[in-house]
């Protein structure tokens, strides 16, 4: 069992913005990294609208960049998944991996949201190159463009209209025969030239050629009919399901299952705080989850001190912060 101040529980941009803040707070922290290293964005080709980098970067080296910096200042990266968290009798917790276990003062949960896939052909294959699911980090590269966006809920026309700000056309794909999204974005998304309604359809497969996406394969759910149609993108907003499970039971969570914070970024156990998409469902951005991973390790280091400054914290022997080799 390794002995810590801080365990991380992701490594997205919340999860390694708050390494950098705790690490160079002189905590002893562990990022447990997850199976993707740097989160979702870590996926994503072009990153244009994280500051700093006016020339743009990639989502990998973003993130790369950032858990450089967190190394720099002495956090150590588990590349493991948790298995287990033990917060029944509060501080210290006990987080287990596959490979370790940890006894940490305290947990920033930054584990994030996965959007919900199509699963078929070429999604995979084509995401950050055509298929996205982020409209505002993406649609500037769709400028005059023919786009489709798949859904038919609130957040697929919302960001129909938004990225109408860009393409020359978008096209919204529903399975249903008619929207499940308020009334008032109905009218909105009605009443705009750029966008057209194809209903009882999905998509079969996502097509293209030099690394990007030229096509899909439509089918109509009430004749099974397919046709093949050009497009340039797919944008998909079916939802998205928080990575909450692992704390079913442990933290309090809202009814779609993200986890429920209180303004000091705590969760409903002192000591275990939470940034990002894990407890967010409305910006979904880099950045935000960056700033919301600053506040949630501030609120860390800040809770940390109150119980050192009243004697309830443990000296730890350094060395028990070894290095984790990565595989």
């Amino acid at each position: 069992m390794k002995r810590v101040r801080v365990v991380i529980i992701g490594s997205g941009p919340a999860g390694l913005t708050a390494a950098i803040y705790t690490a160079r707070a002189q905590l002893s922290t562990v990022v447990i990294t997850g199976n993707q290293v740097g989160g979702q964005i870590a996926t994503t080709h072009d990153v244009d609208n994280f500051p700093g980098f006016p020339e743009g970067v990639t989502g990998p080296d973003l993130t790369d960049r950032m858990r450089a910096q967190a190394e720099r200042f002495g956090a150590v990266f588990d590349y493991d998944l948790v298995t287990e968290v033990d917060f029944a009798s509060g501080s210290p917790f006990r987080v287990k991996t596959h490979g370790h276990e940890y006894l940490a003062d305290s947990v920033i949960v930054t584990i994030g949201a996965s959007p919900r896939r199509l699963n078929v052909p070429g999604e995979t294959e084509f995401t950050g190159r055509g298929v996205s699911w982020c409209a505002t980090c993406d649609g500037w590269f769709f400028r005059g463009k023919d786009i489709l966006v798949v859904g038919g809920g609130d957040s697929a026309l919302q960001e129909a209209i938004f990225l109408t700000k860009f393409a020359e056309k978008v096209t919204v794909v529903h399975r249903r025969d008619e929207l499940r999204a308020s009334v008032a974005l109905q009218t909105r998304a009605f009443s705009n030239p750029k966008i057209a309604f194809l209903y009882d359809t999905v998509i079969d497969a996502i097509k293209g050629e030099d690394m990007r996406v030229t096509g899909v394969t439509l089918r109509n759910l009430k004749t099974d009919a397919t046709t093949e149609r050009k497009t340039d993108g797919v944008f998909i907003f079916i939802g998205y399901d928080p990575n909450s499970s692992l704390f079913g039971g442990k933290l309090e969570m809202g009814p779609q299952g993200y986890v429920v914070i209180d303004e000091m970024m705590s969760t409903s156990v002192p000591g275990v705080f939470a940034g990002g998409e894990i407890h967010d469902d409305r910006f979904r951005q880099a950045i935000t989850a960056a700033g919301q991973g600053c506040s949630a390790a501030l609120m860390a280091i800040n809770w940390l001190g109150e119980r050192e400054g009243q004697g309830l914290l443990q000296d730890l022997d350094a060395s028990e912060a070894e290095t984790i080799p990565a595989p």
